[in-house]
Order: C-alpha cells, then sequence, then structure tokens
C-alpha cells in the first residue's frame, strides 16, 4: 500500500507506465490522444495519492481511471476543439518505422467499434483482464460487459468478413 511520498508514486508510475500507454493506444488509436488520456490518468491519481493506502488494489484502481478518463474524452466532443483565424504547421512525417499495430486491419477494425464496446473488447482480449474486473472499470455490470462484448466480436466479424470477401475479389 502507498505511504503517500512522492518516490513512491514515481517508482509505481515508472512501473506502470508502458502498459498505461499501451492500453491508452489501444482504446483511442492515436499516440498523442493516448499520452493525453495517461497524463490526465496519471494526475488524477496523483493528486489523490496520499489517500491511496486504504485501495486495495492500486492497478484496478488506476485501470479504472484511465477507462474512465478515455470515455469522457469520447463524450466532451467539439467543445474541446480550438478554432484558429491561421493555420498550424504540419509536423513533419515520423522518421521511425510506424508499429505494424498501427497500420494493421485489427487496428481500423477496432477503430470501427463504439468506445465502449472498444474500451471492453481491448481489456478483456488484449490487455487479459477478466470480465469481473473489466465490468469494475467501467463501472457496469459484468453481464453488461459480457453482451457489449458479443456486440463488438459480431461487429468485428462482420468487419473481417466483408474484407475477406473484398480481398478475393
Amino acid at each position: 500500500m502507498p505511504d503517500g511520498s512522492d518516490s513512491e508514486y514515481l517508482a509505481f508510475v515508472d512501473g506502470r507506465i508502458a502498459g498505461l500507454r499501451r492500453a491508452a493506444y489501444l482504446l483511442c488509436g492515436d499516440s498523442h490522444a493516448a499520452d493525453d488520456i495517461v497524463q490526465e490518468t496519471l494526475t488524477k491519481l496523483y493528486t489523490r495519492w496520499s489517500r491511496m493506502g486504504h485501495v486495495e488494489n492500486l492497478d484496478a484502481y488506476v485501470n479504472t481511471v484511465l477507462v474512465r478518463v478515455f470515455l469522457d474524452e469520447r463524450r466532451r466532443g467539439w467543445w474541446r476543439v480550438a478554432l484558429l483565424d491561421w493555420l498550424p504547421e504540419r509536423a513533419a512525417a515520423p522518421q521511425a518505422p510506424v508499429p505494424v499495430e498501427e497500420q494493421s486491419f485489427v487496428r481500423t477494425a477496432l477503430m470501427a467499434l463504439a468506445p465502449r464496446q472498444r474500451a471492453v473488447v481491448v481489456l478483456r482480449f488484449l490487455c487479459d483482464q477478466p470480465v469481473k474486473d473489466v465490468a469494475q472499470y467501467l463501472g457496469v455490470s459484468e453481464g453488461t460487459v459480457k453482451s457489449q462484448t458479443s456486440l463488438a466480436l459480431d461487429r468485428l466479424r462482420q468487419l473481417f468478413d466483408a474484407a475477406t470477401v473484398q480481398d478475393r475479389r
């Protein structure tokens, strides 16, 4: 259990940041947005760190915050868009090769799912979390997780079937 010290917080974050970034990226599909989600998650954790001594499963708590930050970002919508009277400079093309998971059809198919369905699939199958934990992270019942999983898998099957038919042509 954390004692509330900054050094313990930093050690906790250091040991989990790669996993948090991966989960956030799989949820949102954009590395910059994933970094923003992780940043907000870790900021929320830091502001509550001194009170984390009573939390039984700190990893579950952090994953819950991460998923809720992701879902909140999806709900906010248009008001976060900055309207400018000038065009921003274009970012330079990435020098490093783009990871395969960013180019794959699986990545595209995941992005076609609704945010909550994507969260369920990512947490259950890509982050290997049990139904009970996913339900806790999302603040829903286990039955809801199961039904969302079923709907998401049906949608993914449709997308894969359509791609297979198109490839045969």
